[in-house]
């Protein structure tokens, strides 16, 4: 059984919310687990986030396809890990 994860970095968090949000609803069936983290810095959150998700198991084929959608998103990287 495969196990994937989804790294997302996104550089301007203002811009892509939204686009991301919606992917990730869109494919929340498929997301075990959902971790998002913000660069702090003096106080103050900036633009600039990661986001990890765990996908269920036997959904290789969603996790290509949610991916390939995000990495499409102007000022989001997203990159998969297989174990």
């Amino acid at each position: 059984m495969e196990k994937i994860v989804i790294g997302l970095r996104i550089d301007v968090r203002s811009e892509t919310a939204e686009a991301v949000q919606k992917l990730l609803s869109e494919y929340g069936c498929y997301i075990k687990t959902r971790l998002g983290m913000h660069q702090h810095a003096d106080e103050s959150c900036t633009e600039k986030g990661l986001v990890i998700l765990e996908m269920i198991d036997n959904c290789s084929e969603k996790a290509v396809e949610l991916k390939e959608k995000l990495d499409a998103i102007e000022g989001v990287v997203a990159k998969d890990m297989k174990f």
